[in-house]
């Protein structure tokens, strides 16, 4: 049995990129806070903004990952070039944001909370990424072993995170 296949375990990775992408979310909240505050207003840094970013584009794409398979199987919005797209996509960005992050970190004369915060939000953006690398190698997996199939259009049933209701 194929660990695509296992719908508990690919459910399990969702709520934990979820919950990973919620403390990343409250980690750079914080920093992007604390540093507009003591710039009188100035602004937070772009790296700790991507962060942010990133996570909120990942509470959308999960609520695609999650919904379109569940309820919107045989639709057009279940293909499967669709969901390793948005796979990819979201891997890419938690990449670069938590790599721009520790770049931004690195040398910076930094204590107290704030510093440990975004250093925090480095270590569970790259645990994030991660589990977006793995869930996008098995979307390529089902792209490669579906190829040339008459059923390009559809998405993989044995990657859908729920049994149906």
């Amino acid at each position: 049995m194929a660990i695509y296949e296992n719908r508990t375990l690919i459910l399990g990775v969702r709520i934990a990129q979820a919950l990973f992408a919620l403390i990343v979310l409250g980690l750079t909240a914080y920093v992007a806070d604390w540093w507009r505050n003591w710039w009188n207003g100035y602004g937070s840094p772009s790296e700790v903004n991507f962060l942010i970013f990133t996570s909120v584009w990942t509470f959308l794409a999960l609520i695609y990952l999650i919904l379109v398979p569940w309820r919107f199987a045989n639709s057009i919005l279940h293909h499967k070039f669709a969901i390793l797209g948005v796979e990819a996509v979201t891997m890419i960005f938690w990449f670069a944001g938590f790599i721009a992050l520790s770049v931004f970190m690195t040398g910076r004369p930094c204590g107290g909370t704030v510093c440990g915060s975004a250093r925090a939000a480095c270590t569970f953006g790259a645990f994030s990424w991660l589990l977006w690398a793995a869930t996008t190698a098995l979307a390529t997996m089902h792209v490669l072993r579906n190829r040339g199939t008459a059923s390009t259009s559809k998405g993989d049933p044995n990657i859908q995170v729920s049994e149906g209701v």
